[in-house]
């Protein structure tokens, strides 16, 4: 299985990204589907998070300005990233949880905001 992300680049502070992720099966093996983020030099941060039946979640510190959702149709899980800020500088990457055939991440996709 490979969860393959895109939509990753440069952004300016106060901008929008939206970033994608393709996850072939998810839907119907009832994966949760999460975001990470990784800058350098620091440890992986858990983003977001969206579940099977779509509850959403998110770490305060995106709050109000990320939203994640989902195609089950297409097996795809956006994140919608607005007001970005410097901050939010580092590689995301999607994954899934649930049953153990879930447990597989992307390779990520750069986001740079200056």
């Amino acid at each position: 299985v490979q969860l393959v992300e895109a939509g990753g680049g440069p952004g300016q502070a106060g901008g929008s990204l939206r970033l994608s992720c393709t996850a072939p099966g998810f839907t119907s093996n009832n994966c949760d589907m999460s975001w990470y983020r990784q800058a350098a030099g620091k440890q992986r941060e858990w983003v977001s998070s969206i579940s099977t039946v779509d509850s959403t979640f998110y770490a305060e510190s995106v709050k109000g300005r990320f939203a994640i959702t989902k195609d089950n149709v297409k097996d795809t899980v956006y994140l919608q990233m607005n007001s970005l800020k410097p901050e939010d500088t580092a590689m995301y990457s999607c994954s899934g949880s649930g049953i153990p055939w879930c447990n597989h991440w992307g390779q990520g996709t750069q986001v740079t905001v200056s």
